[in-house]
């Protein structure tokens, strides 16, 4: 039977509020679009379970079905998690963020499977919240006094409304966010809800979008008037401008925030609100990025780094900002970015069968065992894959990666149309051109192929816009409908083919991948082939450290049984003819390493200085490229970066080595300077210095570090302005080799500074050990410039303070005669400027 179909009103219709409403079927459409004074070139989200994965796509979400999801209350069954005692259900718990985090991937994952069991889970917590709203209008556990937890529920009562077309669902929030207009004034946002409003506004405006209560766009502009200056934030790269206050620094509050720039420039076109995701994303991979497209975070921001980690809220949370902003700013690059996060990230941090999970995933994760780590927030087994992995809000909020990336891939277009957002092996049911039914079969299996077949069924004939994403990685793009080449397709661009469709109509989309090398951190490099990423396929070893109580699911530590400390043998000819690409049938699932459909085989050689850092239980970081091996030339093989739990995706190259050795200097002008990698900690450019950034306790950390490791100096002087702020020392660090996450992790000198006790303190990182060489008493006052020069000169070493003719201090010691310079600081806060080394 067709749908009934009923048009909106006329008047809506002349205010661009553009509304489609059918009949009374739980799953047929209801396409609210953005209502005056709303930016209105605006696209939105399909109704949950309108699009249908198929092929590897699908087998993605039934493996989460069979996997965490499906069994996450047998899991988690304690009153402060998912048990039938939890606050959420009317329990006595505690359960704060965990039961909407799960519920918001448990809606989507259950409604775009159609699947009766996740549907009944789901429908126990909604039905729940839904039937026990305050009078007041509050919702969720009563004796919660947190705004935050309730703003991912609401995406799961979106996502189930969407889905069913439950009246309780649009009234039900109104009163809800009523309730929090009136009373933000006397209980503001704080905390994760003043870094995560954005999601609160997306809900307010969609909300009004179906209401039209202009109540909630008084609502939007108060929650942005308390939440972080995220805009500012993001286009002024000022992350670490808020001392001791942790939120805007938390990798997993940036990801989540990228969203809010977009969101609220539908209320406020201001260019700051139009360029903030852009500028942000470039100013958080500059300094913090990661081969996969998003940055490092250990909890907080970490540097690049190829053995820093990423947090698997981190990458969920960052796919949903791109899949919300591609809707409100229509540019195809935030497609590539996404694609990127989903296609890599997401399946890295799953366990093939999806019952494990890793809360952090490195770059270079030869192996994944407990013990220290020295990240900023360290966990014992954090990067070993397990139910339990990390800190617990990872195993309720990775549930919503793949469902939301399938319910975000296409959208609705205000003019009747639809837009590809994204691709992969789909089935769409929409209605275009105001009244007409229509099916879309993607056809496909990429991103491990390069054509993507879009075949169309309409009852009629019909005239709308298809707006196309061509990914800006493709050098030849081509598009055909019936066979007919489309003029004016351009790589990185949205096309629109706006024409009289029909029934069995076809548009061929072909996407030749072609191989990329970015450079990444110390002059290494990462391999990538259209939308993938690549890493060394390491055989693995894995041993059950752990059995819970639900059957079949382990914690599992995964040690390398191959070598892994390979440099890459690329030379001057175009990376293609240096790299084979081989094909393979594809399988089930593309996320297996032995049968992945795409390999690459390239030249390597090993490197055995690259060894394992000084916990044994991650690598040090990736050598300076170019680096020597006269090591055997040996043929090494590539698989995509998700298909393996162990990895190397940043290549050192082999080549001769070049280093800075004669004059190096930085004065951080335009609060920017690169070369510099940090080790541990963090460290960022204002007022055109550098800085040591403060933690939540105010501090800097137990000796983080900043190397400029492409200086190499044996005999020089190097002097910096150097201010010591707070309690504990900051300094200089020269002579410095393999340096790693860590107090005491490199080879090297070190001279201290502490102004509280008056000592000036010249040691040595020995062994993993600090050893002190020569001390001096100097009066220093905190927050005070001082011009502090270094002579070292063979075995002896002269400190100067200030300009004077006679060294503080001298020490003779001989067990490092070259290396990197850099700055370090424990506990203390440090500003630093005018660096200036010169060979002897």
């Amino acid at each position: 039977m067709k749908p009934d179909i009923r048009l909106v009103p006329a008047l809506l219709l002349a205010m661009l509020s553009f509304q489609l409403s059918f009949g009374q079927s739980p799953k047929l459409p209801v396409y609210s679009f953005n209502r005056l004074p709303l930016k209105q070139d605006v696209y939105v989200q399909l109704p949950l379970g309108s699009i249908k994965a198929k092929g590897w796509l699908l087998k993605q979400l039934e493996l989460q079905k069979e996997g965490f999801t499906g069994h996450a209350e047998e899991l988690y069954p304690g009153k402060d998690e998912l048990g039938k005692d939890a606050d959420w259900l009317g329990g006595s718990g505690n359960s704060w963020e965990k039961a909407p985090y799960y519920v918001k991937g448990l809606v989507a994952l259950a409604y775009t499977l159609d699947d009766p069991e996740l549907k009944k889970k789901a429908r126990k917590w909604i039905d729940y919240t839904l039937s026990h709203q305050q009078e007041s209008g509050l919702f969720g556990p009563q004796k919660m006094k947190d705004w935050w937890p309730r703003m991912p529920f609401m995406y799961a009562l979106q996502s189930y409304y969407e889905a069913t077309n439950d009246t309780r669902v649009i009234p039900f929030l109104s009163r809800y966010l009523k309730y929090e207009l009136a009373n933000l004034d006397t209980d503001p946002l704080r905390e994760w809800g003043k870094s995560r409003a954005g999601d609160n506004i997306e809900i307010a405006l969609w909300v009004y979008n179906k209401t039209g209560e202009e109540f909630l766009l008084d609502l939007a502009n108060k929650l942005k008037a308390q939440t972080y200056p995220w805009a500012d934030i993001f286009n002024n790269n000022q992350f670490d401008y808020f001392g001791n206050d942790y939120q805007p620094k938390h990798t997993v509050n940036v990801a989540q925030a990228l969203k809010f720039p977009a969101i609220y420039s539908q209320v406020d076109p201001s260019d700051k609100y139009r360029t903030a995701l852009k500028n942000g994303i470039d100013n958080l991979l500059r300094d913090h990025g990661q081969p996969i497209g998003i940055a490092s975070g250990t909890e907080r921001l970490s540097g690049k780094s190829s053995v820093q980690g990423v947090e698997t809220c981190t990458v969920v949370e960052w796919m949903q900002s791109l899949e919300t902003a591609s809707r409100i700013i229509h540019d195809a690059e935030i497609g590539d970015r996404l694609e990127m996060v989903a296609f890599n990230a997401l399946p890295a941090q799953f366990s093939k069968d999806m019952k494990n999970h890793t809360y952090y995933t490195l770059p270079n994760q030869v192996q994944s065992v407990s013990g220290p780590h020295g990240f900023n927030q360290d966990y014992h087994n954090g990067i070993v894959p397990s139910p339990y992995s990390g800190f617990p809000c990872c195993r309720y909020n990775m549930h919503m990666g793949w469902p939301y990336f399938v319910k975000n891939s296409w959208a609705a277009t205000p003019e009747g149309g639809l837009a590809a957002m994204t691709y992969g092996p789909m089935e769409v049911n929409a209605i275009v051109a105001g009244k007409t039914a229509i099916k879309i079969i993607e056809d496909t299996n990429y991103p491990f192929e390069e054509q993507i077949r879009l075949s169309l069924s309409l009852d009629n004939p019909a005239t709308f816009p298809l707006v196309l994403r061509i990914p800006s990685w493709c050098l030849r793009p081509q598009v055909r409908v019936n066979g007919k080449i489309i003029s004016g397709v351009t790589a990185g661009k949205l096309v629109t083919i706006d024409r009289v469709w029909s029934n069995g109509d076809k548009v061929v989309l072909d996407f030749p991948m072609h191989l990329n090398a970015p450079l990444q951190v110390n002059n290494a490099v990462s391999i990538e082939r259209g939308p993938l990423l690549y890493s060394l396929k390491i055989d693995q070893l894995e041993k059950n450290i752990k059995e819970f109580a639900v059957k079949g699911f382990v914690e599992t530590e995964i040690t390398p049984a191959s070598p892994w400390n390979y440099g890459l043998l690329l030379g001057k000819n175009p990376i293609g003819k240096e790299i084979t690409v081989t094909k393979r049938v594809m399988p089930a699932n593309p996320f297996i390493q032995e049968t992945t459909p795409i390999e690459l085989k390239v030249k390597a050689r090993q490197i055995p200085a690259w060894t394992m850092d000084y916990y044994k239980t991650a690598a040090l970081d990736v050598p300076l490229s170019p680096v020597a091996s006269s090591q055997p030339t040996e043929e090494v093989t590539l698989v995509p970066y998700g298909s393996g739990n162990l990895r190397v995706s940043i290549f050192p190259i082999i080549g001769k080595p070049q280093f800075v050795a004669k004059n190096y200097q930085q004065s951080f002008d335009r609060n920017s300077a690169s070369g510099l990698v940090v080790h541990g900690g963090a460290w960022f450019y204002k007022d055109n210095a550098i800085h040591s950034a403060a933690n939540e306790d105010g501090r800097s950390g137990n000796g983080t570090k900043i190397i400029a490791t492409s200086t190499k100096f044996s005999n020089f002087t190097y002097s910096a302005d150097v201010s010591v702020n707070t309690a504990g020392d900051a300094g200089m660090l020269f002579r410095v080799s393999d340096p790693a996450v860590g107090s005491e992790s490199y080879k090297g000198y070190y001279l201290g500074m502490n102004a509280k006790t008056g000592l000036i303190e010249l040691g040595k990182s020995s062994k993993n050990k600090w050893i002190v060489i020569a001390s001096a008493k100097y009066a220093l006052d905190l927050g005070v410039f001082y011009r502090v020069k270094i002579k070292a000169d063979g075995d002896t070493i002269e400190i100067f303070i200030n300009d004077a003719q006679t060294a503080l201090l001298t020490a003779q010691d001989d067990e490092y005669k070259e290396g990197s310079i850099g700055l370090r600081a424990y506990n203390a806060l440090t500003t630093v400027d005018n660096i200036r080394v010169a060979s002897l």
